[in-house]
């Protein structure tokens, strides 16, 4: 239980310390005018108040990805804690603060467009299918998985295809309307649902005095399963991910003032590391240790777990709502990742988004791609969406460290882990199946020398563009209007 309270207010005190030397080592501009204003259009542009950006943005990010993971990382035992306090305070918060604030310095630009100012035009094209393919595979996921858990809710009395449909509308409506019209209304009450929920599953274990682990380095999955590098893919959300470099664009088109940055980007991350934090110790506390752990996810997977562990803890209404405040994190990240890909093709294709019709015919193949991967098996797409996340916030976390190198700004701040995320990327791929197969002493091998090549092109470009003096931002009165 001390581990548990511990990495809590370890991540709380993170936000004040750490977080705020983040912001003053970027340098915040408050004066400076923002894209919500500058390129004001109805629709994706539009500024917003910091409470309702800051929900929309937890919301946006969170998906399942901080319950369903920590659940599954639980298996490898208190490891998990210290991988979500490290990594959400010194890598995931960092890379999304950084994300958010380079992309209201480029009028809004998401990060395919980032990659290609920072990284080179080539990026721009290899970072543009990571991100739409990340999105398919996240909306799509994010189909299947609320609708399995209302499926369960409602003790199979609905049939599963009816919620899939269902949630399909919503996607559209979501996708197609102005950003104020749905997910600037309903957000708040999502975000308030999603709050109590986890918040009640948090006091429950304390209350309880659930045998939470303390402290341990051992490895305690009952598969073996290695926890480098597994577990830094098991766990994205809620330690790092880099979905949320494809999210965090959409609330700078949003937001009034740069001062806002720390507590909607960096802040909404670590609440996201307090949830993953509360799923993970209900995962190692409540099934009859690891074993039975494993057992119930193998029978019925993380949502097994979220509605057992509810039920559990906070009775028959209690646990209702709370297993609803779960289905809320995959609805309110789907739907988000539908628009975000509908705004990076756009940005790609130089497409204006303030007609109907424009957004219409982009967003349309996007959920019949999205339909068809529906028929995929759910863990087979977890495991690419695992790599192709990962690999998106190295590129993220590369960005920031190029536009903190060419600021002469500490940009270890983000390559440290970015490099440290690169060499689990490129040992991932070449040893599990969905890639290479190679043995794992090849992987690890491989991993390293791959991110010493990589890192001496970084060092050689960032220099280059330093003494090219690229330019870190768009001058407001170049920014063009959109249409």
């Amino acid at each position: 239980m001390y581990t548990f309270l511990g990495g809590i207010a370890l991540l709380i005190i993170g936000y004040f310390t750490y977080g705020k030397f983040i912001e003053k080592m970027f340098g915040v501009k408050n004066e400076r005018p923002t894209p919500a204003y500058v390129n004001s259009d109805g629709v994706d542009y539009i500024p917003m108040s910091t409470s309702k950006n800051s929900l929309i943005q937890l919301l946006n990010i969170a998906g399942t990805g901080p319950v369903f993971g920590p659940i599954m990382g639980a298996l490898y035992g208190p490891a998990a804690f210290i991988w979500i306090v490290i990594g959400c305070i010194f890598a995931g918060a960092v890379h999304d603060y950084l994300t958010g604030m380079i992309s209201i310095r480029n009028r809004g630009a998401h990060l395919p467009e980032l990659a290609s100012k920072f990284l080179g035009k080539v990026m721009k094209h290899v970072v543009n299918g990571f991100a739409v393919l990340l999105l398919l595979l996240v909306g799509t996921v994010f189909v299947s998985t609320p609708a399995s858990l209302l499926h369960l809710l409602t003790n199979g009395n609905v049939a599963l295809w009816a919620f899939i449909v269902a949630i399909f509308i919503y996607y559209i409506l979501a996708t197609l309307l102005p950003v104020d019209k749905i997910i600037g209304r309903l957000y708040p009450y999502f975000g308030a649902l999603l709050l109590i929920s986890a918040l009640g599953v948090g006091i429950g274990l304390i209350v309880t005095k659930a045998p939470i682990p303390e402290l341990s380095f051992q490895n305690f999955h009952p598969e073996g399963a290695a926890i480098f590098p597994l577990l830094f893919f098991t766990i994205s959300c809620g330690a790092l991910s880099g979905f949320h470099a494809t999210q965090t664009p959409i609330i700078s088109r949003t937001t009034k003032k740069e001062k806002e940055g720390r507590k909607i980007f960096y802040g909404m991350m670590i609440a996201e590391g307090i949830i993953a934090m509360i799923w993970a110790a209900a995962g190692m506390s409540m099934f009859g240790g690891y074993n039975g752990l494993n057992e119930i996810l193998a029978a019925g997977g993380p949502g097994a777990i979220v509605s057992e562990a509810s039920t559990t803890l906070l009775g028959a209404i209690g646990g209702t709502l709370a297993v609803l405040g779960v289905v809320v994190l995959p609805i309110t990240s789907g739907d988000t990742a539908f628009r975000s890909a509908r705004m990076i093709i756009a940005d790609y294709l130089n497409i204006a988004q303030k007609r109907f019709s424009s957004r219409l015919w982009i967003a349309a193949p996007l959920f019949v791609v999205s339909a068809i991967l529906t028929q995929i098996d759910f863990n087979l797409l977890w495991r690419y969406f695992n790599w192709a996340n990962q690999s998106t916030a190295v590129i993220a976390l590369f960005v920031g460290a190029m536009y903190l190198y060419i600021a002469r700004k500490n940009y270890f701040v983000a390559l440290i882990p970015g490099s440290f995320m690169l060499i689990m990327v490129i040992t991932y791929i070449l040893s599990q199946q969905i890639g290479f197969g190679l043995p794992m002493n090849i992987a690890w091998a491989g991993g390293f020398i791959c991110t010493t090549i990589i890192l001496v092109l970084f060092f050689n470009a960032a220099r280059k563009a330093r003494a090219n003096n690229i330019p870190l931002e768009i001058d407001v009165s170049d920014w063009n209007r959109v249409a």
